[in-house]
C-alpha cells in the first residue's frame, strides 16, 4: 500500500509520542492484568485455611439458617449462601458485617456453620486483598489516587492508547508485506526492537483495540449515564418518551414482581437450585445473594443468583447474574443471565466479556494472560525503540556521547517503572505466605510501592552502564526467589495446590529470562 512519505512521518511522531507519554502507564497495567486474570484462583490460594466445621450439605442449610438469624437477627438483612464453598468463602452461610457495603473490593464477613453437635458456630474473617490489590493497580494504571481520579486518568490513556494503534498501524502499512515476518536477529538492537514491535502491535491489533475502546467505556460510563438521563429526562418533560430508554413495560413488570415476591416462605436452596436448573440449563450457580427489601411500598426478599456458564460470554468478570423469585424459584429477570438475555444486552455483555475474557473457560483466561504479558513487553519494546532513535539523533547531531537530560530521565523513568513494577508484584507472592490473613490490602500497598520506590530511586542513581544491568538483576532474582520460597511453604504446611505450583512455575521462568537478557546484556541500551 502506498501512503505519501509525509502522512506516513506525520503517523509516526503520533505513534512514538503517544506511545512514550503512555507506555509506562500502560505497562502496568498490562502486566497487573494478566494477574488478574486468575483473580479468584489467587484468592482462594492466598487466603488461610478456616477453623470452622466443615459446611453443613445444602439440604440442611434451613437449619443452618434458623440458627443464625435467631442469634443475629441483623443478618437477614442481606446474607449469602454459597453452593460450592472454598477458601476464600469456606462457610456455607455468610454475611457482611456492614450491610450498606456494595460493589468490588475488600469486604468482613461473618461465616456460621453448625458443629457436629448441632451448635451454631461463627466466625469473622476477610479474604486475602493481594489479588485485589493487583486488580486496582490494573484499574488505576499503577497510580496511588482516589479511584474515581484515577480512572479518569487511565480512560484518557485508553484514549490516547488508541490513537496510538491506529496511528502505528498506518505508519506500517507501506512497509506490511516486506517486514510482516521480518526479526533480524543478528543486526543492530533497533532492528532486533523495531521487528520485535512490529510482529506483536500486528498480530495483537485486535485485542488491544478491544481493550482501549471497553476501558475507555469503563472510565467514562458514569458521566456518560449521567448526561443519558438527563438527556432523557429533559425530552420526558417536553412529551418526547420514556426518561429512560430501559423503562420498557416489560421491565415495569419484572419490577412490580420483585416488590412482591418474598412474602411467601422462601424455597430451601436445594430445590430453588433444581427449580432453577430446569429453566436454564447448564448455568452453575456459585452464591444465592439474599437481600431483605424495607421501605414504602416493599417488603420480603429478592434473590439475586450468581454462576457461570463456560458457553456463553458473562456480564462480570467470572460470573453471570439472575434474579430469582426466592419463594417459587421463578426467573425474573434474566438481563444478565449467560444465554438467556435478549440481542442488545447480549451485544453489551459481548463487550464486557471481551475486556474480562470472561468466555471460553480456562483456555480463554490463559489466552488473555499471554496476550496481557505480550502487550507489557509490547509498550517495553516500543519505549525502548523511541529512546534509540533519540540517542541516535543526538549521537549523529553532535560529536559528544553523553545523552540529552530528557533521554536521560525517559531513559531512568523506563527502566524504573519497568522493573519496580515486575519486583513489587513478585514481592508480594514471596511475602503472601507470612503474612496474617493472606495480606491485607495496606500490608500489599506498602510492599509493592516500597519495590517501585527503590527501583526508581536506583534508576536515577546508578550511571547508565550499571542501570539496567542491575535493576534487570534484582527483578530477576526476586522472581526467582519466589518459587523456593512458595514450595518450602507449601510442604511445611502441607497445602500444595495446583495455583502455588503454577505461580512458582511462572515467576521461574520469568526470572530465568530476565536474568539470562542480563548475562547476555540484552537489556543493555545500545545504538
Amino acid at each position: 500500500m502506498k501512503i505519501r512519505p509525509d502522512i506516513v512521518q506525520v503517523y509516526r511522531d503520533i505513534h512514538s509520542w503517544v506511545g512514550i507519554l503512555c507506555g509506562l502507564f500502560l505497562f502496568v497495567a498490562f502486566y497487573a492484568g494478566s494477574i488478574t486474570m486468575f483473580e479468584k484462583s489467587l484468592q482462594n490460594w492466598l487466603t488461610p485455611a478456616s477453623s470452622l466445621p466443615p459446611p453443613v450439605k445444602i439440604e440442611n442449610t434451613p437449619e443452618l439458617l434458623q440458627k443464625a438469624l435467631a442469634e443475629y437477627p441483623e443478618a437477614g438483612r442481606h446474607y449469602i449462601l454459597v453452593v460450592n464453598p472454598d477458601r476464600a468463602q469456606p462457610a456455607r452461610l455468610m454475611w457482611p458485617q456492614d450491610p450498606t457495603h456494595r460493589g468490588h473490593g475488600p469486604q468482613d464477613f461473618v461465616l456460621a456453620a453448625l458443629s457436629p453437635d448441632g451448635q451454631l458456630v461463627t466466625a469473622a474473617r476477610r479474604p486475602s486483598e493481594i489479588p485485589f490489590f493487583i486488580d486496582l493497580l490494573h484499574e488505576q494504571v499503577g497510580l496511588p489516587l482516589p479511584h474515581t481520579m484515577a480512572r479518569y486518568f487511565m480512560g484518557c490513556v485508553a484514549l490516547a492508547y488508541f490513537l496510538a494503534l491506529v496511528s502505528g498501524i498506518i505508519a506500517f502499512l507501506p512497509a506490511l508485506k516486506k517486514m510482516l515476518f521480518a526479526v533480524r536477529l543478528n543486526t543492530g538492537a533497533r532492528k532486533v526492537w523495531l521487528d520485535l514491535h512490529n510482529l506483536l502491535g500486528f498480530f495483537s491489533l485486535p485485542f488491544h483495540c478491544v481493550i482501549a475502546l471497553t476501558a475507555a467505556v469503563f472510565a467514562f460510563h458514569e458521566p456518560v449515564f449521567i448526561v443519558q438521563g438527563k438527556l432523557f429526562q429533559s425530552m420526558q418533560s417536553v412529551g418526547q418518551g420514556p426518561a429512560h430508554g430501559h423503562k420498557s413495560p416489560e421491565n415495569s413488570k419484572t419490577r412490580n414482581e420483585m416488590a412482591l415476591v418474598g412474602k411467601e416462605m422462601p424455597l430451601s436452596p436445594s430445590l430453588l437450585l433444581a427449580t432453577l436448573q430446569q429453566q436454564a440449563p447448564g448455568f452453575v450457580a456459585d452464591t444465592l445473594e439474599y437481600t431483605a427489601q424495607r421501605g414504602k411500598g416493599k417488603g420480603g426478599l429478592t434473590l439475586r443468583v450468581a454462576g457461570h456458564d463456560a458457553r456463553y460470554p458473562m456480564r462480570g468478570a467470572t460470573n453471570g447474574f439472575v434474579m430469582v423469585d426466592p419463594a417459587s424459584g421463578k426467573i425474573l429477570s434474566a438481563d444478565y443471565l449467560p444465554g438467556h438475555q435478549s440481542g442488545g444486552l447480549a451485544v453489551l455483555t459481548a463487550f464486557f466479556a471481551l475486556h474480562f475474557g470472561s468466555y471460553g473457560g480456562l483456555p480463554v483466561r490463559w489466552g488473555y494472560y499471554c496476550l496481557g504479558v505480550g502487550g507489557a513487553f509490547l509498550f517495553y519494546t516500543g519505549n525502548r525503540l523511541w529512546i534509540l532513535a533519540r540517542l541516535r539523533r543526538e549521537h549523529s547531531a553532535t560529536t559528544l556521547s553523553r545523552q540529552t537530560r530528557g533521554t536521560w530521565v525517559l531513559s531512568c523513568l523506563m527502566t524504573g517503572c519497568i522493573t519496580g513494577c515486575m519486583t513489587g508484584i513478585a514481592l508480594l507472592f514471596l511475602c503472601a505466605p507470612f503474612l496474617p490473613l493472606g495480606g491485607t490490602y495496606g500490608q500489599a500497598s506498602v510492599l509493592y510501592y516500597a519495590a517501585f520506590v527503590l527501583c526508581m530511586a536506583l534508576a536515577f542513581s546508578l550511571g547508565e552502564r550499571l542501570r539496567e544491568p542491575m535493576l534487570f538483576c534484582l527483578a530477576g532474582l526476586v522472581n526467582v526467589a519466589v518459587a523456593p520460597v512458595l514450595l518450602v511453604s507449601a510442604l511445611f504446611t502441607g497445602s500444595v495446590t495446583l495455583t502455588g505450583l503454577c505461580i512458582a512455575a511462572i515467576t521461574l521462568l520469568l526470572g530465568a529470562f530476565l536474568l539470562y537478557s542480563v548475562k547476555r546484556s540484552g537489556c543493555r541500551i545500545a545504538v
